[in-house]
């Protein structure tokens, strides 16, 4: 349920990047009446963005070591542990990657609109940073849902061990 809650914050930041760009190419210049309006929807997407992906990362940091500790105490496969291990490490390269060309994004935008830097070099970023957080927020989709199911596999390998020490009893 919160790794679903979280997917849909990412969503809305994935969105609000999208908007934070539709309103940056309608500007003519730094001095542009809508600059302060494209600031503030950047600001609300970088924050969102990253609210999403800190939580995804510390949401499978938590669930994998809930998975470690069973697996060691429960005496289950070490496989499930595998797995756990392969999913994070899958996911947070993405998390990684979104995150900081979402951040980029904006601090090229600052120097363009200072004339430190040219304007094709923000637009270059800021596509990159959608698809990127578009490819990441589809990663962390497939990600969640199979951790949710490895949760599951974890709680049916604990119901089998206890019902084979029960029966040995």
């Amino acid at each position: 349920m919160m790794g679903r809650s979280l997917l849909i914050v990412g969503a809305l930041g994935t969105i609000a990047v999208a908007v934070a760009g539709g309103l940056g190419y309608g500007l003519s210049s730094p001095a542009d009446a809508g600059m302060p309006t494209h600031i503030v929807a950047a600001l609300v997407a970088i924050l969102l963005v990253m609210f999403a992906h800190s939580w995804i990362l510390l949401y499978l940091l938590g669930t994998g070591r809930m998975i470690r500790d069973t697996v060691r105490e429960g005496g289950l496969d070490a496989a499930l542990l595998a797995e756990s291990r392969r999913l994070r490490r899958v996911c947070y390269t993405c998390l990684v990657a979104a995150a900081a060309l979402v951040m980029a994004t904006f601090l090229v935008g600052g120097a363009v609109a200072g004339k430190g830097m040219t304007p094709w070099v923000h637009h270059l970023l800021a596509w990159v940073a959608v698809a990127v957080q578009g490819l990441a927020l589809w990663i962390e989709w497939r990600t969640l849902a199979a951790n949710e199911r490895l949760m599951g596999n974890v709680d049916q390998g604990l119901v089998a061990a206890s019902q084979r020490v029960s029966a040995a009893l």
